[in-house]
């Protein structure tokens, strides 16, 4: 007789090994990366390792009212900003008509988005009409614009960032003077009376060469005597000039403001705005890997702007420096004054030089959410302690160890050595949670907070829920009266029908709250669908596997009764034979009984 075909279930069944070492490769593996990310442990939330939170109350600007959807567009312009520095778990949050409320959590880049939020004034790109060092700080004039380096002040560039277009590249330029601070005053004046931007002194033609932007605010009604004075008075190294210049200034006026590059403070003085920030659609840090010039930050305008800075830089370009340069203004403070060599068109640019990673991410998202639609006061900044975060999460992990221990009991009175089986299942899952949500911090900025941790705990229940599934489908299977190995394989596909349709719909429900919801609740929902999706994992490479490993050994196999699977224990019917009735005496047979 020939002996039967082994099907594809056969073979699998032959070989649950490979799940198991798939499963055992799968921790090492992210183990390794842990080790090589450098972090060990998850990051956490506001609510478990402390921060800081700030009270800013807004105060309209001309043409802008406090209403509502200007506090919401103001909320989600410094949501993106702060996260957009990687700091996750930031809250921004309106309170009452005219006051916002910032959560940012202890960690990584934290103080440069504490900075980030205070500067919350808009953000505009004004024609630069003389610029010098500041104070006690002096430097000797630079022979030419291409051998000086620009301004860099805090947060964003770096000492040499320049603007230029997407296809051809232009060095740096400085915000060094280029004259005397005698001559450049002289210049100024000049400028200022003319209502154009000049040049400098040692130029070829001597006359001031006017742009647009710098006429519009600088025509016959500005005063020039007071603005030469308020431009030789400034002592950017003065907490209290800083703190007055650039301040309160409209769109229109020519200003005096102060920059830092390299620990030494600047004073410029800027015409009217060319562009404002809200024509910058999108600004990003990139890092130049077919040239020297390192990190970069690229800008695309709208299509106004990009028709606006196209102008002004074209205008910009026929003049010497520092008249080349255009401020990047934010909060009064300029952040950033790179030169512009020619025309840019197109509406893309980009501000390169001897940036580091971190302050070309600062500048861009300076340039990407600089500008709201109002102007905010700091009214508060307190740090927040982790204690009280730390006493919540000490009940709450008590709460879960109290409720793990009772499920496992339950487990063990109940399904003896099965317990076995899930409670390992459960061990390993809890490996794979804790390893992903540590490598996810510097991945994603996923930070734990207490609401994760329920989700955490939560999936304990949904976890343990598909174990027993699979279980008494393995039970029924046997009170049938079938013995444990093709029990365990016909009453998979059942159980795994039950299990996929049960995570499913925990997982669309975790999917949606997530979308639905903001802060923390999006952990829950975030660390609800990531425990479900590991519970599909786990049952499908690791307890079906070892339940079939199981299945072959003697204890379960022969229905021991403290295996959880003893026959007899489960009331299990007698197997069905059939059997020969005795043979009657010889003779007729009955039509109607054969």
């Amino acid at each position: 007789m020939a002996a039967p075909k082994r099907g594809r279930s056969a073979s699998a069944q032959s070989k649950p090994g490979r799940s198991l070492a798939l499963i055992l490769i799968a921790i090492v593996a992210l183990t390794g990366g842990m080790f090589a990310s450098g972090h060990k442990t998850p990051r956490l939330g506001i609510d478990l390792a402390g921060g800081t939170s700030i009270t800013l109350k807004a105060k309209a600007d001309q043409g802008s009212a406090i209403n509502k959807a200007n506090m919401d567009t103001a909320v989600d312009i410094m949501n993106r900003r702060v996260n957009g520095l990687g700091v996750s778990e930031a809250e921004v949050q309106t309170q009452g008509d005219d006051n916002i409320i910032v959560n940012i959590p202890k960690g990584t880049n934290s103080k440069e988005a504490q900075e980030q939020v205070g500067t919350t004034a808009k953000l505009y790109f004004r024609p630069v009409l003389a610029s010098e060092p500041s104070g006690a700080a002096t430097q000797s004039p630079s022979p030419s614009a291409s051998s000086s380096a620009s301004s860099s002040p805090k947060p964003g560039a770096s000492p040499s960032s320049s603007a230029s277009s997407k296809e051809k590249a232009s060095s740096s330029g400085s915000p060094s003077p280029t004259a005397t601070a005698t001559s450049q005053g002289r210049a100024v004046t000049d400028a200022l009376k003319a209502g154009s931007t000049p040049s400098p002194s040692g130029s070829a033609s001597g006359k001031p060469s006017p742009t647009p932007s710098a006429s519009k605010g600088s025509g016959p009604g500005t005063d020039t005597s007071k603005l030469q004075a308020q431009y030789a008075a400034l002592d950017c190294t003065k907490p209290t000039d800083r703190a007055k210049a650039g301040k309160n200034a409209k769109p229109g006026d020519t200003i005096v403001a102060c920059g830092q590059n390299d620990k030494v403070w600047y004073k410029y003085l800027l015409g009217p705005a060319g562009v404002d920030g809200t024509e910058v659609k999108k600004a990003q840090a990139v890092f130049d890997t077919q040239g020297a010039s390192g990190w970069q930050v690229q800008m695309t305008f709208t299509k106004s702007g990009a028709d606006k800075f196209a102008d002004v830089t074209g205008q910009l370009a026929k003049n010497q420096q520092p008249q080349n340069e255009f401020g990047i203004v934010l909060d009064g403070e300029v952040v950033s004054s790179p030169f512009v060599r020619q025309a840019i068109t197109g509406g893309q640019a980009e501000i390169s030089g001897s940036f580091k990673q971190e302050e070309a991410q600062s500048l861009a998202n300076m340039l990407s959410y600089g500008a709201l639609p109002l102007s905010f006061q700091e009214q508060s900044v307190t740090t927040v302690t982790a204690a009280l975060g730390g006493e919540q999460l000490h009940a709450g992990l008590l709460a879960g160890a109290i409720g793990l221990a009772l499920v496992v009991i339950y487990l063990v009175v109940y399904y003896r050595g099965l317990s076995v089986v899930a409670m390992a299942s459960l061990l390993v899952s809890a490996i794979l949670t804790y390893l992903i949500m540590t490598l996810l911090g510097p991945a994603i900025n996923f930070a734990l907070n207490l609401p994760a941790v329920c989700g955490a705990i939560v999936a304990i229940g949904i976890t343990a829920d598909s174990f027993i599934v699979y279980f008494e489908r393995i039970r029924d299977e046997i009170r049938e009266g079938r013995s444990l190995r093709p029990a365990v394989e016909r009453a998979w596909p059942r159980a795994r029908r039950t299990i996929l349709v049960s995570d499913f719909v925990s997982f669309l429900a975790a999917a949606v709250l997530f979308v639905v919801t903001v802060g923390k609740v999006q952990g829950f929902a975030f660390t609800l669908g990531l425990t479900t999706l590991l519970d599909v994992v786990v049952v499908f490479f690791f307890t079906k596997p070892l339940m079939t490993v199981l299945a072959r050994r003697k204890f379960f196999a022969e229905g021991h009764k403290w295996s959880g699977l003893d026959p007899k224990g489960l009331g299990a019917k007698p197997p069905l034979r059939r059997t020969r009735r005795p043979a009657g005496p010889a003779g007729p047979v009955d039509p109607k009984e054969a």
